[in-house]
């Protein structure tokens, strides 16, 4: 049997070639899921895969007296492959709007994953805007150890804390510290209240009996380091090494308490440039709120918060984390150590060339201790996540760093610090990146008994 051929339009047959090549007609993308968490050894649902945030530009409206935040967030971000849709990391809160490149999306919520699937799939390497609107009463979150965090209410505001996953209480985002951006964060708050975040102020505006403060970090920064501090705030500005700005914002309950200490902060950033190398961001400072407020110091960047007036050696700790944690930042959290053994080993030098002990004998009073704190894990390998701020992380981490330090002298030593400052600024890297930096600086040294016993073995070493 013979059957006529059928003519077929060729824009029929230009479609199907496109389809069986997977190449829409219209130039479109075809994605797929970004995914949800990075798989974090510690916090496998924080952060999130498919893209790379660039910048946040956070607009908040917080009511005090009746807890209510309203949210703006834009977020800029790099699809880094082809998108159908992408996580957001988001704790509680309504939201009300979600658009990308100013389209309408759809979204749904998943637990602390927002969901947004946009109107067009995006390609990757492609750079995208996408605006969350949302309200609501911001959560404080616990830790796996116990200790609170994302939004504190405090005695006259609010306090947001973001270590290790708080930030995503108040406003949605990648919230892991492998992905780092600027930010811009406004924030507006009843007249007589200040409102204090990172970086630094770029405009203060009072209008219908409410004030906006508008802050700008033009460095970039993992979102757990982020802050907004809301209260009633005496503001010092001062100067620094090299006209560095010195901002700090003290509840007045701790302005007496705080001033003398606070005052060592333009020498403690020249003795820390000293040692470490240039400071790393383009202002310095300080929050102190009540001790009530919070249960810990916390490095957040430029700027630490303190509850209650610190001592010198937990200022000398915090502002040696801009270098150790904010400027270099752990790539996951069971890096934790290269964030709290330097800032730790901080404390030892400081003491040192201030007319204390010497680093060498706070490290052999340390091992000679009666202390089996020190030695329940390796500070490369915390125990769980409940455990990323215990005392090997600290102590331990300290003394790997005194262990290098016996290895290859003062000279060899001070480049590395400084050297592993400089070559990771403003990004973020892992223990092997760091062990590998340290055998590139001193090759012909052999580091292998100090990485097996002190970096990653358990127990106490048998020879300090």
């Amino acid at each position: 049997m013979f059957r006529s051929a059928r003519l077929v339009p060729a824009a029929a047959l230009l479609a199907l070639a496109l389809a069986l090549t997977g190449t829409a007609c219209d130039g479109g993308v075809h994605g797929t899921p970004g995914g949800s968490g990075v798989r974090d050894p510690y916090f496998p649902k924080a952060g999130n895969g498919g893209y790379d945030v660039t910048h946040y530009a956070l607009t908040l409206d917080y009511a005090p007296g009746t807890h209510h935040l309203t949210g703006k967030a834009v977020i800029t971000a790099r699809a880094t492959k082809d998108l159908s849709a992408f996580d957001l990391d988001l704790a509680g809160l309504d939201v009300g709007s979600v658009t990308v490149e100013g389209e309408a999306a759809r979204w749904n919520r998943a637990g602390q994953e927002l969901t947004v699937r946009p109107h067009d799939d995006l390609g990757k390497g492609e750079t995208f805007s996408t605006t969350v609107r949302y309200s609501g009463t911001p959560r404080t979150l616990t830790d796996p150890d116990g200790s609170e965090e994302g939004w504190l209410r405090t005695a006259d505001g609010a306090l947001g804390l973001g270590e290790p996953v708080g930030s995503m209480a108040w406003f949605p985002g990648d919230h892991h510290p492998s992905d780092k951006a600027t930010y811009d964060i406004t924030v507006t708050v009843p007249k007589g209240l200040q409102a204090v975040s990172n970086g630094e102020l770029t405009s203060q505006n009072t209008r219908g009996g409410h004030t906006t403060y508008a802050w700008h970090t033009a460095q970039p920064m993992a979102s757990y380091l982020a802050t907004v501090a809301i209260g009633h705030y005496d503001i010092t500005r001062a100067t620094g090494p090299h006209g560095l700005p010195v901002l700090t914002a003290v509840d007045p309950a701790q302005a007496e308490a705080s001033a003398k200490v606070l005052a060592k902060i333009p020498e403690i950033i020249a003795w820390e440039e000293y040692n470490f190398g240039p400071y790393p961001f383009s202002s310095t400072g300080a929050i102190v709120d009540r001790p009530d407020d919070a249960g810990y110091a916390l490095e957040t960047q430029n700027r630490p918060v303190f509850p209650g007036a610190p001592d010198t050696t937990t200022l000398v700790h915090e502002l040696a984390h801009q270098w150790y944690g904010d400027s270099v930042t752990p790539a996951s959290w069971r890096d934790m150590w290269l964030n709290e053994g330097f800032a730790t080993y901080a404390e030892w030098l400081y003491r040192e060339d201030h007319g204390g002990k010497s680093a060498q004998q706070t490290f052999t009073d340390l091992y000679e201790a009666d202390d089996e704190a020190v030695w329940a894990f390796p500070p490369a390998k915390p125990s769980g996540a409940a455990h990323i701020s215990d005392s090997p992380v600290y102590q331990r981490g300290a003394m790997v760093l005194q262990k290098i330090r016996q290895k290859v002298g003062d000279d060899t030593f001070y480049d590395i610090v400084q050297g592993w400052a400089a070559a990771h600024r403003h990004g973020t890297a892992g223990t092997a990146d760091f062990t590998a930096y340290v055998e590139k600086k001193a090759p012909d040294k052999d580091f292998a008994a100090i990485w097996r016993d002190w970096l990653y073995g358990d127990g106490r070493p048998d020879h300090p």
